[in-house]
C-alpha cells in the first residue's frame, strides 16, 4: 500500500506535464474533480500550478449515484458534470482544464462543448502518482504517436492475427483516429496522462472475424490478467458469441448480459500501445484502488481492443471493456506495425 503523502518529486512531475501543456505564469486553470476523486492528485495539481505561477481554481462536483445494475469502471465517460451549464461555462472560460474526475472526460457528453470553446483538457488518469511519475512523456514519444495516427488515418484495412487464433478484419475507411502522447498544448484538444496510445473508432458495420484472448492478456475493467482463453466471434461490429470454460469468460458473459443493452456487445475502438516506458506487469504491482490501468493500455505493442460506446458509429452505452492483448500481429494495408506483440520500427 502506497502512502497518500505529498512528495516534492510528484509536484515536479506535475509541473513537467503542465509545462508541456504550455501553462505559463498568470494563466487561469480549472481543476475539475468530484467528491470521490483521488484527493492526492487534486492537491498535487493545485500545488504544481501554484508553483508555476498559474492561477488555479477548483470545480468540485458531487459524485453522482450509479444507477446501473453493475459497477462501472474504466469507461472514460465521466458523468460528474451532470450537464450543469455553469460548470460547463467555467471550464470553457478557464483555457486549461485539469481533469481529475474518476472516469475522465474523454467520452463525456459535455466534452465537445468545452473543447469547441477553445479550452484544452488534460485528463489525469485515476492512478497513484507513483505511477504517473514514471510515465512523464517525452518529445520522441510524441513524434512516434503522431506518425502512427497519420498512418492509421490513411489506412483502408487493419488485419489482426495471433498464434492463439485471432483473425480480425477491420474496414478502416472513414474511421476516426486519435493519438495521445500524454499532453496537449493546442486549444480545443484533449489528452490523457499517461499517454502513448493510438486508437481508431471505425464506422458502423466494419469489423468481422474472431478474437482470441490468451492467458496473460488483460481485462482492465476487472483489473485482471486472464488465466484462461476467451474467444469472441464478431459480426458487423458485434460480439455474437463469447466462448470459454474458465472464470474469465464467465465473468465477461455475466457483465455484458447485465447491461441488457445490445450496444454493450459492440466494438468501441481498436488500436495499439506505443510507450516503451509502460510496463506490462504494472497491474500486479499496485492495489486495485491505486491503479486505473492506463499504463497497461499504453504498453508498447499491445493490441488495444475495446467494446462499448462509439459515437462515430452512432452507438452509446455505459458498458465498456478495455482489453489489451499481447502477442498479436497488426497489419495496416499489409504493413506489419506490430509483429507478435513487438512494435515495429516504422514510425521513426
Amino acid at each position: 500500500m502506497l502512502a497518500d503523502r505529498i512528495e516534492a518529486k510528484w509536484i515536479d512531475a506535475f509541473c513537467e506535464i503542465f509545462e508541456r501543456c504550455a501553462v505559463k505564469a498568470g494563466d487561469t486553470a480549472a481543476i475539475l474533480s468530484e467528491t470521490q476523486s483521488r484527493a492526492l492528485n487534486v492537491h498535487l495539481a493545485e500545488l504544481a500550478l501554484l508553483r508555476m505561477g498559474a492561477r488555479p481554481f477548483h470545480v468540485v462536483m458531487p459524485t453522482p449515484r450509479n444507477r446501473n445494475i453493475v459497477p462501472v469502471r474504466s469507461t472514460g465517460a465521466s458523468e460528474a458534470i451532470q450537464k450543469l451549464g455553469p460548470v460547463i461555462s467555467a471550464l470553457q472560460q478557464a483555457g486549461f482544464v485539469v481533469d481529475c474526475t474518476i472516469e475522465g472526460l474523454m467520452h463525456a457528453v459535455e466534452t465537445p462543448e468545452i473543447l469547441k470553446a477553445g479550452a484544452r483538457i488534460l485528463v489525469i488518469s485515476n492512478e497513484h502518482p507513483e505511477a504517473l511519475e514514471r510515465m512523464v512523456p517525452d518529445t520522441a514519444l510524441e513524434k512516434r504517436v503522431r506518425a502512427a495516427a497519420k498512418m492509421l488515418r490513411g489506412t483502408k484495412r487493419m488485419r489482426v492475427t495471433s498464434k492463439a487464433g485471432t483473425a480480425l478484419d477491420v474496414d478502416m475507411v472513414g474511421a476516426s483516429t486519435v493519438g495521445v502522447w500524454g499532453w496537449t498544448d493546442k486549444p480545443g484538444t484533449l489528452a490523457h496522462w499517461p499517454g502513448g496510445i493510438v486508437v481508431s473508432f471505425p464506422k458502423s458495420g466494419t469489423i468481422n472475424g474472431t478474437l482470441v484472448m490468451a492467458p496473460g492478456d488483460i481485462n482492465l475493467t476487472f483489473k485482471r490478467y486472464l488465466t484462461s482463453p476467451v474467444t469472441m466471434t464478431l459480426k458487423d461490429d458485434y460480439v455474437v458469441e463469447l466462448e470459454g470454460e474458465g472464470t474469465d469468460a464467465a465473468m465477461m458473459r455475466s457483465y455484458l448480459a447485465a447491461w441488457g443493452d445490445r450496444e454493450a456487445y459492440a466494438v468501441s475502438h481498436v488500436g495499439f500501445g506505443m510507450n516503451p516506458g509502460a510496463r506490462y506487469e504494472a497491474l500486479s504491482m499496485y492495489d486495485q484502488r491505486d491503479t486505473n490501468g492506463t499504463e497497461i493500455r499504453a504498453v508498447s505493442g499491445n493490441f488495444l481492443f475495446s467494446t462499448g460506446a462509439n459515437e462515430f458509429a452512432g452507438r452509446y452505452t455505459a458498458g465498456h471493456f478495455d482489453l489489451p492483448m499481447m502477442g498479436t500481429t497488426i497489419e495496416l494495408d499489409g504493413v506489419a506495425v506490430v509483429r507478435e506483440g513487438v512494435l515495429q520500427d516504422v514510425f521513426g
